[in-house]
């Protein structure tokens, strides 16, 4: 511990107004926390989960809920097992020279393990899917339908504890139901196309209506927020202690170890000890002002930052676990999980972050930037949009760009937080989140986009649409961008003419999921010094407070949470194994 840590230690040894005792001590209740505390509660330790805010769930209660993971047992069962080498090939062509093989190989063995383990030992059950291929169509690599998602989980069965788990963005639902992606948001589009889809959505907004009046939310929960769900009730079938506004303030470290953290309450401070291990998981830097200032160029450049992820995750993990020597990866080519946001005024003057993940791959709708020229495959993923939107912008403007599209569109497939027909779109037009116009011109003009060279575009984007053709970006020519078209749409699931007014456009600005660069860890998620890469004892990091085995990329939808989730499970098993070997230490002491 340096110096400093260490006097501000004994100054708030004073105030300390409770000591807990533990085996292990989570921070944090993102899918990597969870999971290490579900994972060594099943094998018999007592857990406790520190969270600083006052609900659980973190990044991952507002994500999509997908895990990147190859050859799960859904993919063995069903015949469609692959060697190891392929999906290794993959990441090697993705990765370059970031490429770890003993990280690698880790998660790609450990990860089906800890899919069964979850599956067969807790409430947490995955759906596996078809929806999402890897994000890459590489020569010499195999795409892979690689993801699975949590499986919807019924709020009911959290009974009195619903309270806990956090909600997903509100913008991002419906009057607050989420809807998920593949045949529950088919449905939702296509409720006025098919009766079979009216009579689906009538019942989920219906049972949705009837939870408002009685709990007050929702409990049909999907997505992300279903993970949390069943980690959340796995832990309290496993007695793990939740302790919510718990905000860690630094590691008690004590004769080359650390074993506990000081933490602010409403109370006052609490000391909690852990007798075999601290697991820091708070979610990464996205909201640290300082950290974004030197890992992400284009918030030095002057181009502010907006993440979607809770604004919570304020990189206190990185911050402690520097404190006694660890250190964070400097060395990514991307430190940030990019997306396209889009900024939505709130009743209360905050700015809602709205991720721009779905809707960019449907036909009809292209990107622009200020000079009204298109500059990106808008169906490609979302950090790849990102990357071409820094790539694009004149140095010293700022990173913007509008998504474009008809009312046609607009009222089937919604654009950012403004719905499908028939929910009105007059509120998002009166705060200025919707532009609306009844020319291009018009349009262009509310925008600041040049108007001639904008409608230049938009003409020559129309022609070749018209037989369901891209020839400048090449949109629809992957099994990713055909997988987030519409496959209803013909000729090209992912291709339409922008024709008739009024016509309506969406501001984005740079944003992420989360983020990348974490602290350096050995393959079993120990924390390592900055000396001599020494495992720091007693100190592990998961979720994205470790550092991406990614190396700053994003090959599929998924690479977060799959992590996220494997590594809680392995630093959980070694947690339990040190326990085991502490206690036959023991006994053989006696």
């Amino acid at each position: 511990m340096n110096a400093s840590a260490q006097h501000e230690f004994h100054s708030t040894t004073e105030k300390i107004y409770q000591q807990l005792e533990c085996d292990v001590l989570v921070i944090g209740s993102g899918a990597g926390g969870l999971s290490t505390a579900v994972t060594a509660a099943v094998q018999g330790l007592d857990v406790v989960v520190a969270e600083k805010a006052t609900v659980f769930g973190g990044t991952t209660a507002v994500s999509g809920g997908w895990l990147w993971i190859p050859n799960t047992p859904h993919a063995q069962r069903a015949g469609q097992a692959e060697p190891i080498e392929r999906p290794k090939q993959y990441l090697k062509n993705v990765l370059g020279d970031k490429y770890d093989e003993a990280r690698i190989h880790q998660y790609l063995t450990k990860a089906p393990e800890m899919v069964d383990f979850f599956e067969k030992s807790s409430a947490v059950q995955f759906n596996a899917s078809a929806l999402v291929p890897d994000f890459f169509d590489i020569e010499g690599s195999r795409v892979g339908w690689r993801s699975i998602v949590a499986a919807p989980f019924d709020g009911r069965e959290l009974g009195e504890n619903l309270h806990l788990l956090k909600p997903a963005i509100p913008e991002t639902t419906v009057w607050g139901m989420g809807i998920a992606s593949g045949a529950d948001m088919k449905h939702f589009i296509n409720t006025f196309r098919a009766v079979s889809s009216f009579f689906y959505a009538t019942k989920r907004v219906l049972r949705h209506f009837i939870d408002l009046l009685f709990r007050h939310r929702s409990t049909q929960i999907v997505n992300g927020n279903a993970l949390v769900a069943r980690l959340l009730k796995s832990a309290l079938d496993q007695k793990v202690r939740l302790l919510p506004s718990h905000a860690a303030q630094q590691l008690i470290y004590e004769n080359g170890r650390v074993v506990g953290a000081i933490f602010k309450t409403p109370q006052g401070l609490i000391r909690i000890l852990a007798k075999h291990g601290v697991v820091l998981a708070t979610g990464g830097f996205p909201h640290d002002e300082t950290r974004k200032q030197q890992l992400f160029e284009h918030v030095a450049l002057g181009t502010p930052h907006f993440s979607a992820a809770p604004e919570t995750n304020t990189g206190d993990g990185l911050k402690l676990a520097e404190a006694v020597g660890a250190e964070v990866d400097k060395t990514l080519a991307w430190s940030g999980a990019w997306a396209p946001v889009s900024l939505i005024p709130r009743l209360d003057g905050t700015l809602g972050r709205f991720p721009h993940l779905v809707e960019r791959g449907k036909p009809g709708l292209i990107a622009v930037l200020k000079n009204g020229k298109r500059f990106t495959n808008e169906g490609e993923s979302y950090p790849l949009f990102i990357k071409d939107l820094f790539r694009h912008t004149a140095k010293g403007d700022l990173a913007r760009c509008w998504l474009i599209c008809d009312h046609k569109f607009i009222r089937r497939y919604g654009l950012g937080a403004v719905k499908p027909f028939p929910i009105s779109m007059q509120p998002w037009i009166e705060n200025g989140y919707l532009k609306q116009a009844y020319s291009l011109q018009e349009l262009a003009q509310q925008c600041g986009l040049d108007a001639v060279q904008f409608k230049d575009t938009v003409t020559h984007y129309n022609i070749h649409a018209q037989q369901g053709q891209d020839p400048d970006f090449q949109r629809g020519s992957t099994p990713y961008q055909k997988a987030q078209g519409d496959a209803d749409h013909q000729p090209n699931p992912c291709v339409a003419p922008i024709e008739k007014g009024p016509f309506y456009a969406v501001e984005i600005v740079p944003g992420s999921l989360g983020t990348f660069a974490g602290l350096v860890t050995d393959d079993d998620a120990r924390v390592l010094d900055q000396q001599h890469h020494l495992p720091i004892t007693g100190l592990y990091a998961v979720g994205n407070d470790m550092n991406s085995i990614m190396g700053g990329q994003y090959p599929s939808g998924g690479i977060t949470l799959g992590p996220a989730m494997t590594f809680g499970y392995i630093a959980a098993n070694h947690l339990v194994k040190q326990a085991r070997l502490s206690k036959s230490t023991a006994k053989q002491k006696k």
